[in-house]
């Protein structure tokens, strides 16, 4: 049997799509809105997952999910994802359109 290196091999997708959906959720932000509106791309969002599958900590995630009783002020330091997840969570400026 051929045994993978562990820095190399991804996590499973499924698992990491709901880690950071999770992370995001705690800090108040919805990355289906974000996409909706043009924050973030589904390229971004998909890199934001690939990121943390490649990250390796997803049991100190879990931890930190489970820990969480309010909302996130920031995400936490050792996730790969922190200064992503920090910049959506700023407000964005409102765009003011003319009236027609």
């Amino acid at each position: 049997m051929v045994e993978h290196d562990p820095r190399t091999r991804l996590g499973e997708i499924e698992k990491h799509f709901w880690l950071t959906r999770s992370v995001a959720r705690c800090m108040g932000i919805s990355l289906t809105e974000g996409m909706a509106e043009g924050r973030i791309t589904p390229q971004e969002y998909a890199l934001m997952v690939t990121r943390c599958r490649s990250a390796g900590c997803s049991e100190q995630c879990q931890f930190w999910l489970a820990d969480q009783q309010k909302k996130a002020s920031a995400a936490p330091q050792f996730c790969a994802n922190a200064s992503a997840l920090n910049d959506l969570a700023r407000p964005s400026e409102l765009i003011v359109r003319p009236v027609a």
